[in-house]
């Protein structure tokens, strides 16, 4: 085993990486520092810090990286308009790659001969992080605890805290916590009654959402501007960011919106069931692909359905410092370039609706050619026949036959 002096360690402050905190100063005999990013999961930070300096923790590194999150990760995936698998949004996985970042530069400043993190050997964490500590830093030595230690329960996970004064928040009475996960983006849940993909989830494990039942009885309408494919402007007023997200996270829990539910195919090959709330990037979704369809060119805009498929596939496998990864924003961000506008969105009982859009500056809408009434010869409706033959040619000849 490679001496360890010490190793900076992605630090929740949850169950498995407050026990990775007193394993990993057991076993390796090094001194540990913890890196907790705020992210936007929100009343988590804080315990972290306590319970980090409760375990003996000198170097506690705690930063504000919210702003850096959705402009430099998420919002460059949703101009994509990415979803893996049809339906995730991939909360979880666009945050690996900032994490991974911020560690290995925090490992440099320290002086750290290892970086650790709490994913398990079963789940695709544990590629993201690594590949991107390795896309960071080629020779970096990377701890996984979850591949070493014989803790492979959470029940295990939660006797060997007991046993060594770790205090565990969340636990239910029935067994342990939830395996959750939270961010700007999303919040997601795995295991306990989960398990079982035949099961309804519980209505109290859901945290950001009302029920859709719940929800207000009156429609709400909201209007977000986008300059060059980044929502910039709620209700007319101009938002960073980072509070964009958390005000589109508000309305849409208010409405019941962002519930999700899926068995997902993970990149070590088993599935998985998890359940996620993804409210202000739902209403995202929808309202950047309600811009685009007036203001990209029809082939652009099938181009990047055809990638969209492989650049989620990337981003929820870990690879976003690849080189096809960066060529692939780089197209991305070029057609976002004249994606400019308004979105006109109409929420109610779990439902994003788009009821209208415009471009003043970019718009490829021409009512004059697509109207209904007359068109004053703006279009030549005979020019059609030519053009429906010629398409035709081959399955004529063919029928010929």
């Amino acid at each position: 085993m490679k001496e360890i002096n010490k190793v900076v360690l992605a630090f929740s402050g949850g169950l498995d990486t407050s026990v990775i905190l007193k394993w990993l100063q057991d076993k390796y005999q090094c001194q540990v520092v913890t890196f907790t990013a705020d992210i936007g999961q929100g009343e988590e930070v804080e315990p972290a810090r306590a319970k980090a300096k409760q375990l003996g923790v000198k170097e506690i590194y705690i930063e504000d990286l919210r702003e850096e999150f959705v402009r430099d990760y998420v919002f460059p995936m949703f101009r994509a308009n990415t979803v893996y698998e049809g339906e995730y949004l991939l909360g979880t996985s666009i945050a690996r790659p900032l994490i991974s970042k911020r560690q290995i530069e925090i490992a440099q400043e320290t002086k750290a001969d290892a970086v650790s993190h709490g994913a398990t050997g079963k789940g695709n964490d544990q590629v993201r992080f690594e590949l991107g500590y390795y896309a960071l830093q080629s020779d970096i030595c990377v701890i996984a605890p979850w591949r070493e230690w014989d803790l492979n329960s959470r029940e295990k996970l939660m006797k060997y805290a007991e046993d060594h004064g770790i205090p565990v928040e969340m636990k239910k009475k029935t067994g342990s916590p939830y395996s959750m996960d939270a961010n700007l983006l999303h919040i997601s849940y795995e295991g306990r009654s989960l398990e079982d993909p035949s099961e309804e989830a519980e209505e109290s494990m859901w945290r950001w959402t009302v029920s859709p039942e719940e929800a207000p009885d009156e429609a709400e309408y909201i209007e977000l501007e986008f300059l060059q494919g980044d929502a910039v402007a709620l209700n007319g007023k101009k938002q960073s960011p980072a509070d964009m997200l958390t005000k589109l996270n508000q309305l849409g829990g208010k409405h019941g919106i962002g519930r999700l539910d899926l068995v997902e195919n993970r990149f070590v090959g088993m599935k998985s069931r998890g359940c996620y709330e993804t409210p202000g990037g739902m209403i995202l979704l929808r309202a950047h692909r309600a811009i685009e369809s007036i203001t990209l060119d029809r082939e652009v805009g099938h181009l990047k359905d055809d990638l969209m498929p492989r650049y989620a596939t990337l981003i929820y496998n870990g690879y976003w410092w690849s080189p096809e990864r960066k060529v692939m924003q780089a197209m991305i961000d070029a057609s976002q370039e004249c994606v400019n506008g308004w979105v006109r969105i109409k929420l109610y009982k779990g439902n994003v609706m788009v009821v209208g859009r415009d471009s003043a500056t970019d718009s490829l809408m021409a009512p004059e050619m697509s109207t209904f009434e007359d068109d004053g010869g703006a279009y030549d409706q005979q020019d059609a026949s030519g053009f429906i033959k010629l398409n035709a040619l081959r399955m004529r000849i063919a029928a010929g036959r």
